[in-house]
């Protein structure tokens, strides 16, 4: 008799431990809870160009929109800039219409007629030269004479040569150098226009997107740098979950897992997320993760998107997660 209740003690114990351990392991499976924090992005707010702040429109804690404007600075220099930019196109464009349109017909004629009077003077020095030279031979005029009438025939032909050149150039036009190096100025000038058009948009400072006015770093009247920060904001969206998880379990944190948040705030109604990105590198668990079994181990980190995000949520709030492997817990 004691053998067979012996057998049956046995039994009974060895079931028991094994029914033990499978209700472990799948409580284990299906009740993985990790802590993280939750993050959202902030910007810090800054104009691209310097000057003197002359307002800002909002305030800490003032929800804004994208597009709003929140800021300025004074204008009055840049405008400045502005008008000079557009004076030097003008200028730029005038001289480079000058030298495409060439030389006016009224430029032509008068070095047409600066050729026929250079002609006609080079005629009479060539033939006065000529009277010289027979008097020379006969020895009327002394040899200095002589000399002086073929300079100023050479001179008269000079004169000539000169008048000619200038008014081949009139009828060619400007040289193809010329009037690129007029081009080029003009895009200078218009290069020169566009930044001075772009620095006094700069001048207004908007949101880029939604969001909440986390730091007010300046008042009016401040003298500002460009890129110094004026406002931080803490955007809307996207808003996630900062959270670790262990090698073992790192398998039930694929991309797109739904999660479920909660909060010390709402402990009987989570928010949920998706899991949007995991690490591809391990790490030592940071000190922000509370739970005893991860402290010693490496873990990896995981981007826990949040679907439903509110105003609740703020930066670096505790969070607990579970992953949401049955029905949704509205």
């Amino acid at each position: 008799m004691k053998k067979p209740v012996a057998a049956l003690l046995a039994a009974v114990v060895v079931a028991v431990a094994i029914g033990g351990w499978l209700w472990y392991e799948g409580r284990q499976e299906s009740g993985l809870t990790l802590y993280g924090n939750v993050d959202i992005r902030t910007v810090n707010m800054s104009f691209r160009v310097g000057g003197r702040l002359a307002s800002l429109a909002v305030d800490e804690g003032d929800a804004v929109k994208p597009g709003q404007v929140v800021g300025a600075l004074d204008q009055a220099p840049y405008k400045n800039a502005l008008m000079q930019a557009k004076a030097s196109v003008a200028v730029a464009q005038a001289q480079y219409d000058l030298m495409q349109a060439g030389y006016r017909d009224e430029e032509i004629a008068q070095a047409e007629a600066a050729v026929r009077q250079a002609k006609a003077a080079a005629d009479y020095a060539q033939n006065f030269y000529a009277r010289q030279q027979g008097l020379w031979k006969s020895r009327t005029i002394s040899a200095n004479d002589l000399e002086n009438a073929r300079s100023s025939r050479d001179q008269a032909q000079a004169t000539l040569k000169s008048a000619q050149d200038k008014l081949s150039q009139y009828r060619t036009g400007n040289r193809p150098q010329d009037i690129a190096q007029a081009q080029a100025s003009l895009e200078q000038a218009q290069a020169q226009l566009a930044q001075a058009e772009l620095d006094l948009h700069d001048t207004t400072l908007v949101s880029p997107s939604a969001g909440t006015i986390l730091t007010r770093a300046v008042e009016p009247g401040s003298m500002l740098n460009a890129g110094s920060t004026v406002l931080t904001l803490s955007l809307t969206r996207p808003v996630w979950v900062r959270a670790y998880i262990d090698e073992p379990n790192l398998g039930r944190a694929k991309p797109g897992s739904e999660m479920l948040l909660y909060t010390d705030g709402r402990p009987d109604k989570p928010y949920h997320g998706k899991v949007g990105f995991v690490s591809p590198t391990a790490e030592f668990t940071p000190k922000t993760v509370e739970t005893p079994d991860l402290r010693t181990d490496l873990v990896y980190r995981l981007r826990i998107i949040v679907t439903d995000a509110d105003d609740a949520l703020r930066q670096g709030m505790p969070v607990t997660i579970q992953f949401n492997d049955g029905p949704s817990d509205e």
